[in-house]
């Protein structure tokens, strides 16, 4: 396929109605996320109930911050591809599609042995400095290390996805993820309670499914009959795209590493409570990723949709998705929010019987739920400018608002005032201050949309 694309398909994201696509496009993106973090939750309900809280503790908190440190930053890294094929795509370029794709494939595999490799190095380390608990420690390292050996897979599973949601393909990605999910607690099952492996079964279930979903989504591009085809001995490193996808997508990646960083500094003093504070934030984690998910797939949809309408020169109805997809994330987390407030002590039961770890659990649900509302405006937003190629100043925006803020919260006060509480309050602290200044960004920057 060469040049410009001569089909007069209508491409309903530049062309139908907005609240309908986006929540087209949205749903798909829900769904998928939701079946992510399933099988993640799975993970922790089965060793939380059956393995122990140290096992808990193991899987998520520390080894999960280290993991999101580099997959966070090569799936920043990589959104810049997501945002020049959506833009090509929106341009009916063809050729530029399909060189984006192979860059975009190449790049995850160089990424993926590069990841590996310090990954493996620097795990002991990392829980070392984050003072992991002793009780947890030796879980943690089998997590990391068997996890890093397939982090490949997963690049692979995240770019591939990426390109099919870039020419407005939310579908499949969903459908590879439920059998990936399936894969993964079927696994859990037969490796944590048949062959009480513990963590080591957790971990290997966990890459093995993960392998799966990357080989569903590699053989969908493969056999596509579109301009994002996947052809073999075309997978190269096209220096001058990927100096552009580097361009937008860095940034994004020091965005996610920076965020990472924070939370790092945040779990590192969490840690410092003891391993029933620790269990606690784990289990807390898995709960609120419901409303992430949900504001991670609205920021997934806009980014895509002003993308493709950015390529199209269709200014107004850029602004006009991103009103419709402020307001539909406004009263989603209100809903959510709610939910989880009511019913978090039934979903905290469904980790843990341990009274101490219920306690601190709810205590930081209790605070932290109520303040949702307040990053609404930081995903959407950002969303909005990552799908013009404008990272630059958003990364800033969080460098400084949530990032920096945070360490400086958590190393400054929270040492003085030592509870979970002070240490939680750095979340709506820097969400409120980062959406105002992405509110201010956002209303000079459509200015120049015409």
């Amino acid at each position: 396929m060469n040049g410009k694309s001569t089909a007069m398909e209508r491409n309903q994201i530049t062309e139908g109605v907005i609240w309908k696509q986006l929540l087209f496009f949205f749903f798909p993106i829900l769904l998928g996320t939701f079946f992510q973090q399933l099988y993640n939750t799975a993970d922790a309900i089965i060793v939380g109930k059956f393995v122990g809280k140290q096992a808990l503790a193991s899987v998520g908190g520390t080894s999960n911050t280290i993991i999101n440190l580099f997959v966070g930053f090569f799936v920043g890294l990589s959104s810049g591809a997501t945002v020049i094929i959506s833009q090509f795509f929106g341009a009916r370029d063809d050729e530029g599609v399909s060189r984006a794709v192979h860059t975009s494939i190449a790049l995850s595999i160089a990424g993926g042995i590069i990841i590996m490799v310090i990954g493996l190095l620097v795990a002991p380390w990392a829980l070392t400095i984050m003072g992991t608990p002793k009780d947890v420690f030796d879980g943690s390292l089998t997590y990391l290390r068997v996890y890093f050996c397939g982090i490949m897979a997963s690049l692979l599973y995240n770019i591939g996805t990426g390109i099919l949601r870039a020419v407005g393909d939310s579908k499949r990605p969903l459908y590879f993820l439920m059998v990936a999910c399936i894969v993964n607690i079927i696994l859990d099952i037969i490796l944590v309670l048949g062959c009480q492996l513990g963590v080591l079964g957790v971990a290997l279930g966990t890459v093995i499914s993960q392998v799966v979903s990357a080989c569903l989504v590699i053989i969908t591009l493969l056999r596509s009959d579109t301009s994002c085809r996947l052809f073999p001995k075309k997978i190269r490193l096209d220096m001058k795209l990927l100096k552009n996808v580097l361009m937008i997508g860095f940034p994004a990646g020091m965005q996610s590493v920076m965020y990472t960083l924070s939370n790092m500094i945040i779990q590192a003093s969490v840690n410092s409570f003891g391993t029933d504070t620790m269990a606690a934030w784990t289990a807390y984690g898995k709960i609120d990723s419901l409303f992430w998910m949900i504001i991670n797939a609205f920021g997934i949809s806009i980014t895509t949709f002003v993308g493709q309408n950015y390529g199209a020169r269709r200014y107004d109805r850029m602004k006009k998705s991103v009103r419709v997809c402020l307001a539909m994330s406004f009263s989603i987390t209100i809903a959510i929010s709610t939910i989880l407030m009511f019913a978090g002590q039934f979903i905290f039961e469904m980790f843990t019987n341990d009274p101490a770890v219920l306690e601190i659990g709810m205590e930081i649900l209790r605070f932290i739920v109520p303040t949702f509302f307040t990053y609404v405006c930081i995903e959407v937003l950002s969303g909005a400018a990552r799908g013009t190629g404008d990272t630059l100043i958003p990364t800033l925006i969080t460098a400084f608002g949530v990032c920096v803020l945070r360490a400086v919260w958590v190393l400054g006060i929270v040492p003085s005032h030592h509870t979970i509480r002070m240490v939680v309050f750095s979340y709506p602290l820097t969400w409120v201050i980062s959406s105002i200044a992405f509110i201010v960004y956002y209303s000079y920057r459509k200015r120049e949309w015409k």
